[in-house]
């Protein structure tokens, strides 16, 4: 054995390694952090707390989504690398396609941080509508190509059966439909919630807080859901044939 055809496996490796890391990293922060916003949201409809502590636990679950919101971006360009680093995506997802994938992510990542930092402004707001483009467009692009890709045969020419990466696609655009359901459900949430900072707590105020918050779970439920859904397919891979 030669020293080159020694060490190029072992790069070969190491990136995929890397790929597969980062893949499990942004899937455990995601459904992890999710999870702390949603427990930090329990104290937020209390009305036994004071307005003080309702908005410090506020406070809290506001930093905690900034992260499921940058895992949810990167999920994507992430699962792309690792698919274009493994024998299955061999030859399906170039080296250009991967670094476009990237580039258009990180796009939307800093849609979605100058969203979270200064969506309050007259450019934040422009930001927002940018921002819910995107995600419309990616839900029906995901949601249609993961179809087709269970639906067909050997789609775009892949012969290995990846249903499981249909499905996968199909599960992460409803995630993203999720995270858009919720938005348009808290809607709501920031108007009650300043008076109840200002006005202090009343019948009225408790049950806005409340429905909206509460309003969100199906879609919340939903995301976690199909997060643990994505993360089994592309595990097991199911029905997935031989390749190369």
């Amino acid at each position: 054995m030669t020293p080159t055809t020694a060490v190029e496996p072992v790069h070969g490796l190491n990136a995929y390694s890397f790929a597969i890391l980062l893949h499990i990293v942004l899937f455990v922060y995601w459904l992890g952090s999710d999870i702390g916003v949603y427990y930090s949201s329990r104290y937020v409809v209390r009305p036994d707390l004071t307005p003080a502590a309702r908005s410090v636990a506020a406070k809290i679950m506001h930093v905690v989504d900034m992260a499921p919101r940058i895992c949810l971006v990167l999920f994507l360009p992430s699962g792309v690398t690792l698919m274009s680093l493994s024998p299955f995506g061999e030859g399906y997802f170039p080296g250009w396609l991967m670094t476009l994938v990237w580039v258009a992510a990180l796009c939307w990542l800093a849609l979605v941080v100058y969203d979270y930092t200064r969506g309050a402004t007259p450019l934040g707001r422009l930001v927002q509508r940018l921002d819910l483009l995107v995600r419309y467009g990616l839900v029906a692009v995901l949601v249609v190509i993961g179809i087709y890709m269970i639906f067909t045969a050997e789609p775009f020419g892949v012969q290995t059966n990846p249903k499981w990466l249909g499905g996968k696609l199909v599960a992460y655009g409803l995630c993203v439909l999720g995270g858009v359901l919720i938005r348009w459900r808290l809607s709501t949430f920031g108007p009650a919630f300043g008076r109840l900072m200002t006005e202090g707590s009343s019948p009225e105020v408790e049950q806005a807080i409340t429905r909206s918050v509460r309003s969100c779970l199906p879609y919340v439920y939903l995301i976690w859901v199909m997060v643990l859904v994505a993360a089994f397919l592309g595990v097991v891979k199911p029905g997935t044939t031989a390749f190369g």
